[in-house]
Parts: structure tokens; C-alpha cells; sequence
């Protein structure tokens, strides 16, 4: 059995306790037990360190599969591949320009083997006012004796309380235009947790506050090598960008399955409004589903090539804008009854939303794109950092 077909086979179980624990607001620890069970922790782990040796358009096939039952543990899962993917997909010619040292290669594969072994990891990237660009971050570290004290307060960190370690990004409080990250232990002490995560959507991801003032020892620093966060997320922007992306396309087809199932118990299909929505729906989300597949194909056969990239900020554009409207559409061509609490479509209607709104959001991806396509540099030239 395939990894894909393992996704396709959890996904209807994650899909009956999702109401559940969007209604309570609460990550659903069975969901994230079963991804350990099948291995999918270790998906992008090379075969080498125990993990399943897949690359970015096998994740996406799986992200996009988990989605079709709960988004908000596909969007969970999606956080722990950023980081697995990035340290396992980072080409040679890439850590060879930049100087990476060998300590750096011991430690990856020491974290990947972790993950292998069902190591869960969550990123603490976000923070209030300055959302993900790293360039903007509160959060500060500083050298101490025994490694690195790395303080702030990060939002958004999807399980949040449940995750064996963190992915903090910081900026040095000695020079802070240098932008770090760091692998924290869950356990390290310095770290608390706040229950502030009270959401439009993807309520189930427990992404909650998280305070850090933690000490941690010079192998946490990601790399090996301060300041390399800005740069590997500008020349490789698909494990902070289009990884979203198949998560979303995955929310739409549910709504589109969802509208389908119930068009059918309530003797809708007959309509042929209710027929045509649910048409054009099926075709919007098979569209968004061909264009993050070509980027995923693209990442894998070029990753941070220019023209990858391209179809990367393209991707999320497309999923995110592709779920939100298609989730209304479904809604709507359901009627009123859908919009109840606690039905599918009421919940899949929410999730869509957030789509457009998760980095990059849909505004940036297309003002990197109008740039991109008016011959100026998408990373440098606007108004405003990209990261």
C-alpha cells in the first residue's frame, strides 16, 4: 500500500471526529496517533535514517488526501513536514554555498531519524503584528554560556502543548537584521503555553500562544550557522508557502463531496441550480489540484529555480481563493440547513476561509506574482518584506 492510499484510508476516520473537536476548539490527539502509526511522521525522511524517502509532491498527494477529512489535522501535519521536508530537502549545492558546517549534517539527520521514530514537530514562526515576516520578529536570542537564551511570545503555533519540539524563529539581539531558528524541546524549561486559540476556522489545530525564555545548546541552532532562516525561506519558499496549498485544495474537494452527499439525502439533485454549482465546483477544485501538482512536481525537479517558484506562489493563490469560493458556493447550493452548527458544510465553509488568510495570504502571493510578471524582483521590490 502506498503512502497516498494510507492517507486516503485515514482520512474518513479523521473525518467523524472532526466535528467533535471543531465544536470544542481542541487538536484531536487520535488523529495525530494514527499519522504516527502509519509512519507518516517520517514521509520526507530519507530511507536511510528510517523514514519513507518522499519527496514534495508525494506530501502533497498525502496533505491533500488527510484534507479530504480534517483539514485541521492535514494543516497540523503540514507544519511538521515544513520542518522535515526543509532540513531533508535542502540540496547539496544549496548548504555547500552556504558554508554549512559538517556539525550541521550530524544534526539533521539526528532530527530526521527522530521523526522517523515519531518525533512530532511544530513551528513557532508567527507572532501578533508582525504575522511571518521574520524580518519583523520580537522574538530575540542571545549567546550565553551553554548555547543560545531565545525569549518571545509566538502565535499561531498549531499543537501548541502536544509537539515534541518547536521550530522558533528569532532575530539576534545583538544584530537584528540576522534571523535564526531553533529546535526547542517541548520539555525545555522556559516554555508555557496560553489558550487563547479561539477561531473563525480550523479550530481544531490547538494553535495556541506559546511564550518562550529558554536556554538551549548550540546544536537547537538550525544550520549550524546564524542568520539562514531569510534566506533559505526566499530560495526555497515551498515548504512556507505552497505546502498550504494541497491542504486547502483537499478542504475544497471535501466541500464539494459534502454538497454532493447532502444534495443527494435531501432530494436536491434533481435542481438544476444545486447540479450546476456542484459542476463547476468539481472543476475548480480539479484545476487548483493540476496547478499544485505541477509545482510539487516542479519543486521536486527543481527546487528554487525562478520558474519553480513561480508556480509555488501560484499554488497557494489558486488553493487558497479555489476553497474559499467553492466552500461558499457548496454552502450555499445546500441551503439553509447546511449552515447549521455541526454540519460538514458549516465546518468546511469556516476552514475554507482561512485559506486566503494563512502566509503567504492571497494579497501577497498575487503582488508576487504582478511583480514577478512586470519583470521587477518579487522578493525585494513592494512596499513591504516579504519575510
Amino acid at each position: 500500500m502506498s503512502v497516498t492510499d494510507a492517507a486516503r484510508r485515514l482520512a474518513p476516520r479523521f473525518a467523524a471526529r472532526a466535528g467533535a473537536h471543531d465544536r470544542d476548539g481542541t487538536l484531536c490527539v487520535d488523529d495525530i496517533a494514527d499519522l504516527r502509526a502509519e509512519g507518516l511522521f517520517g514521509l520526507l525522511v530519507p530511507a536511510r535514517l528510517g523514514g519513507l524517502g518522499a519527496g514534495f509532491a508525494e506530501y502533497a498527494a498525502v496533505a491533500y488526501e488527510l484534507a479530504r477529512g480534517s483539514g485541521a489535522t492535514a494543516l497540523v501535519f503540514n507544519m511538521h513536514a515544513a520542518v522535515t521536508g526543509t532540513l531533508a530537502g535542502m540540496p547539496e549545492t544549496l548548504t555547500e554555498a552556504l558554508g554549512l558546517p559538517q556539525s550541521f549534517y550530524t544534526a539533521r539527520d539526528r532530527v530526521l531519524a527522530e521523526a522517523a521514530a515519531g518525533a512530532w514537530y511544530a513551528v513557532a514562526m508567527s507572532e501578533r503584528g508582525a504575522g511571518s515576516r521574520l524580518s519583523q520578529l520580537s522574538t530575540v536570542y542571545s549567546t550565553e554560556p551553554g548555547g543560545y537564551r531565545v525569549r518571545g511570545t509566538k502565535s499561531f503555533v498549531s499543537g501548541a502543548g502536544y509537539a515534541d519540539a518547536y521550530l522558533v524563529a528569532a532575530r539576534s539581539a545583538a544584530a537584528p537584521e540576522t534571523v535564526s531558528q531553533f529546535l526547542v524541546p517541548a520539555g525545555a524549561p522556559g516554555i508555557s503555553v496560553d489558550p487563547t486559540w479561539d477561531s473563525l476556522g480550523m479550530r481544531a489545530t490547538a494553535s495556541n500562544d506559546v511564550n518562550f525564555d529558554v536556554l538551549v545548546p548550540a546544536e537547537a541552532l538550525v544550520g549550524g550557522v546564524e542568520g539562514l532562516a531569510v534566506t533559505v525561506a526566499r530560495l526555497m519558499p515551498h515548504w512556507m508557502v505552497a505546502s498550504y496549498a494541497a491542504v486547502y485544495v483537499g478542504v475544497a474537494r471535501a466541500a464539494v463531496d459534502a454538497a454532493a452527499a447532502h444534495a443527494v439525502g435531501r432530494r436536491l439533485a434533481g435542481l438544476p441550480a444545486v447540479r450546476a454549482r456542484i459542476g463547476r465546483a468539481d472543476a475548480a477544485v480539479a484545476a487548483a489540484r493540476l496547478v499544485v501538482d505541477e509545482a510539487a512536481r516542479r519543486v521536486d525537479d527543481a527546487p528554487g529555480e525562478a520558474d519553480t517558484n513561480r508556480w509555488v506562489w501560484r499554488a497557494k493563490l489558486l488553493a487558497g481563493s479555489t476553497a474559499a469560493d467553492v466552500a461558499a458556493s457548496m454552502l450555499e447550493a445546500a441551503g439553509t440547513g447546511a449552515s447549521r452548527r455541526g454540519h460538514p458544510l458549516e465546518r468546511l465553509f469556516r476552514d475554507a476561509r482561512c485559506g486566503s488568510l494563512q502566509p503567504a495570504t492571497s494579497d501577497v502571493c498575487a503582488d508576487w506574482l504582478g511583480v514577478s510578471a512586470l519583470g521587477g524582483d518579487p522578493e525585494s521590490d513592494g512596499t513591504a518584506p516579504r519575510w
